[in-house]
C-alpha cells in the first residue's frame, strides 16, 4: 500500500498464526496463571464435596452397595460418574494434576523475579513526587549532601532498603517479605499436594469394634473395614495387638431436671498394647487423645453396648455365643443391631434385628424407648427373620440384617411377627423347633479407627507455612518512598513521595514522619 493511501475496508485481514508452538505457549500462560490456579484449587474444593455427600467404595462398600440398591435410577449413574470414588476418579485426579503444574509453573518464574528484585537497587526518584499517592514537603537548613546523609539515615532505620541514584534524590523500598510469604504460601500448597498424595498412595485406613476384653490383630483380615493405598503392600503392615481391658463411659446423673442430664462426661478405652518389637505397655485412649505408635495411629471414635447372647439349636449345641455390637441411634443410646447365626443351617440360616435398651421402657407413641445412657434397666427386643444371611455374597454392615431376601417368622395363627423381649439372664424359645435364645450380659465396646499416613507430618508443616505466609501476606505493605532535594537561597526544601502497590491507608502517614523526621533533624541540629 503506497504512502498517504487510505487501506480498503473490504480488503481482508491477515491475522498472525500461532502454529503449534505458539498455541502450546499460550495454553502454558493460561494454565500457569494465578487465576487458572485458584479455580483450579476453588474447582478441587468443589470436586471432593461429592465424596463427602456419597459413601465411598473404599471405606464401606456395604453402604455405597445400599445406597445403589435404594436408588435404583440413580444410584448407577452416580456410580459410572465415579461420585462413590470421588478421590481415584479420573476427574478428580485431572484436577488434582492440573493444579499442581499450575502452581509449579506460577512459582518458579516469580521466584527468579524476586531473587532479582532483592539483588536489585530501588528504582530512580520520579521527577514529580506531587503525582504520587502520597506527598508532603517541608524546607530544611544544611547543604544538599548532608540533607541526602539524613534521609538516608532515617530510611534506614525505618529498614528500608535504601539507594542514592544522584546527589538531589534518595530512594527507598520495604516490603518484600510479602512477597517471600506469597511465594512460601504457594510453595506451601504444593507440597501440601504432596503430602496429600503420600499418604493416599502409601497409606491405609481401617475400622474395628472391639468389645471389652477382646483384642484385635493388626492383620487386614481382623479388621472390619480396610482402605488401602494403590501402593500400599499388605504384607508390610507393623504388626501389633491392641486388647482393650475396659471401656468406660461417664454420664451425668445428678440432676433428673437438668438439660445436661444424660450427657457423656467421659469416654476412655484402656488398652494393652503388645507391639513385635519392644516391652509391652497399656495406654488410655480418649477422644482427643489417640494411641501414637511407630506405623500406626488408634483413634477413638466410637463407643456402645454388645449384648452377650447364646444361641442354640434344638438339640443344646451352641450356634452362636458372642457380644454383638450395637449402634447408638440417640443421647439415650437406644441402638439398633442385628444378629446373624451364620451356624444354622436346618431348617434354614437366620438371624435377628431388633433394640437395645440401656434404660428400657416402653412409651404408648413410640414404644420401646431409653429414658438414660446407662444400664439401669437394660433389654432387647429382637425380631426374627428366616433365609439367606449374605445374598450374592455382598457386603453388609456388621449393624444390620439385609431383611429384602429374608422371611418374617409369624406367630403360630400367623397374624403377626415373633417378637422377643428378653432382660439380662433371660432365655427364649425360637418358634419353628429352632432352639433358643440367652442374653446373657452386655459389654461395652470401642470404635477404633486405625492410620498410617506417611504424608502427615509434611502436610501439618506445610499447613503451618501456607498459614504463616497468608498472613504474612495481609500484612506486610510494599512500598516505596523518594526525597528529592531542592537548594533554595541557602536552604532546603525537601519533598517526599510515597508509593503502594496495594490499598495502603498509612502510607500518608509514612510519608509525614519521614519528613517531619527530615524537618525536626534539621532544627535540632
Amino acid at each position: 500500500m503506497a504512502i498517504g493511501t487510505k487501506p480498503d475496508p473490504k480488503q481482508d485481514i491477515t491475522q498472525p498464526r500461532l502454529g503449534v508452538v505458539g498455541w502450546a505457549r499460550w495454553g502454558w500462560r493460561q494454565l500457569t496463571s494465578m487465576r487458572t490456579a485458584l479455580f483450579l484449587l476453588l474447582l478441587l474444593a468443589i470436586g471432593a464435596v461429592p465424596g463427602s455427600v456419597f459413601p465411598q467404595r473404599s471405606f464401606d462398600p456395604g453402604r455405597v452397595a445400599d445406597w445403589i440398591d435404594r436408588h435404583e435410577t440413580t444410584g448407577p449413574i452416580l456410580d459410572k460418574l465415579g461420585a462413590f470414588e470421588v478421590y481415584s476418579s479420573p476427574w478428580f485426579s485431572a484436577i488434582y494434576l492440573l493444579l499442581f503444574i499450575s502452581l509449579i509453573g506460577c512459582i518458579i518464574p516469580r521466584t527468579g523475579v524476586h531473587l532479582r528484585a532483592l539483588r536489585g537497587r530501588p528504582p530512580r526518584a520520579p521527577g514529580r513526587l506531587a503525582r504520587l499517592e502520597a506527598h508532603a514537603e517541608g524546607e530544611v537548613e544544611g547543604s544538599l549532601e548532608e540533607v541526602r546523609e539524613a534521609a538516608t539515615t532515617v530510611l534506614r532505620g525505618r529498614r528500608y532498603r535504601v539507594a542514592s541514584h544522584d546527589d538531589v534524590s534518595v530512594s527507598a523500598e520495604t516490603g518484600y517479605l510479602k512477597e517471600t510469604g506469597n511465594l512460601i504460601f504457594h510453595t506451601s500448597l504444593v507440597a501440601l499436594i504432596i503430602g496429600v498424595a503420600i499418604g493416599y498412595l502409601w497409606g491405609w485406613k481401617a475400622d474395628i469394634i472391639v468389645p471389652s476384653g477382646e483384642s484385635f490383630v493388626s492383620t487386614v483380615t481382623r479388621f472390619d473395614t480396610w482402605a488401602p493405598g494403590p501402593l500400599v503392600d499388605e504384607s508390610s503392615l507393623a504388626p501389633f495387638v491392641v486388647a482393650v481391658d475396659e471401656m468406660t463411659a461417664d454420664f451425668n446423673d445428678v440432676d433428673p431436671n437438668a438439660r445436661s442430664f444424660g450427657q457423656p462426661r467421659d469416654f476412655e478405652a484402656q488398652v494393652r498394647v503388645d507391639p513385635v518389637e519392644g516391652e509391652s505397655f497399656t495406654d488410655e485412649i480418649k477422644v482427643n487423645a489417640p494411641l501414637e505408635m511407630t506405623d500406626a495411629t488408634v483413634f477413638l471414635l466410637g463407643n456402645g453396648y454388645a449384648p452377650v447372647v447364646t444361641v442354640k439349636d434344638a438339640q443344646g449345641e451352641v450356634l452362636y455365643k458372642g457380644a454383638t455390637p450395637f449402634l447408638a441411634q440417640d443421647g439415650n443410646y437406644r441402638s439398633t443391631g442385628a444378629i446373624k447365626v451364620g451356624a444354622a443351617t436346618q431348617p434354614e440360616q437366620f438371624g435377628f434385628v431388633g433394640l437395645f435398651l440401656p434404660t428400657a421402657m416402653i412409651d404408648d407413641q413410640q414404644g420401646p424407648v431409653s429414658v438414660f445412657p446407662d444400664t439401669r434397666a437394660p433389654a432387647l427386643a429382637l425380631s426374627l427373620y428366616t433365609g439367606e444371611l449374605y445374598p450374592g455374597g455382598q457386603p453388609q454392615s456388621v449393624f444390620t440384617l439385609d431383611t429384602k431376601s429374608m422371611d418374617k417368622v409369624e406367630t403360630a395363627d400367623g397374624t403377626d411377627q415373633t417378637r422377643l423381649w428378653l432382660t439380662p439372664g433371660d432365655t427364649k424359645t425360637l418358634p419353628g423347633d429352632r432352639g433358643t435364645i440367652t442374653f446373657d450380659g452386655i459389654e461395652r465396646y470401642a470404635g477404633f479407627s486405625v492410620r498410617h499416613d506417611p504424608g502427615e507430618e509434611l502436610m501439618l508443616v506445610s499447613a503451618l507455612l501456607a498459614l504463616g505466609g497468608l498472613i504474612t501476606t495481609l500484612l506486610v505493605k510494599r512500598r516505596r518512598v523518594f526525597v528529592r532535594l531542592h537548594e533554595e537561597e541557602g536552604r532546603v526544601r525537601v519533598e517526599v513521595g510515597g508509593m503502594s502497590r496495594d490499598d495502603d491507608e498509612g502510607l500518608t502517614e509514612v510519608v509525614k514522619q519521614v519528613r517531619d523526621r527530615l524537618v525536626g533533624e534539621s532544627r535540632t541540629s
